[in-house]
């Protein structure tokens, strides 16, 4: 199944345009960059967040969240946000930023 471009395009028009973001199609879906680390991305209709092992937990614990799992084993420090999650502009943007910022604090590939 291909992912939401709708979703993709919402993304993009939160995400600043600097040289040090980019994207690339993965697996089906799409991945934001930030130094050359991913922040966040689609997978479907999902959100695919990338928050970090410290902040994996919480994340996990809020309503529409998962484990993000394409392999059979999930990826700690990754969850798959639900559409319901982020209908509101204010959500998205939210889960956008702390994929950004957990990509922020890595060093740059």
């Amino acid at each position: 199944m291909a992912y939401d471009e709708h979703l993709a395009e919402r993304m993009r028009a939160v995400i600043p345009g600097d040289p040090a973001h980019d994207e690339k199609k993965m697996l089906g879906g799409i991945a934001f960059f930030c130094h050359g680390n991913i922040a966040c991305g689609v997978n479907r209709d999902n959100m695919i967040v990338r928050v970090g092992p410290d902040a994996y937990e919480a994340a996990l614990a809020e309503d529409h969240v998962k484990e993000f799992d394409i392999t059979g084993r999930p990826m700690t420090g990754w969850v798959e946000v639900a559409p319901a999650a982020f209908e509101d502009e204010t959500d998205l943007e939210a889960w956008i930023e702390r994929g950004y910022a957990f990509a922020r604090s890595l060093p740059p590939k």
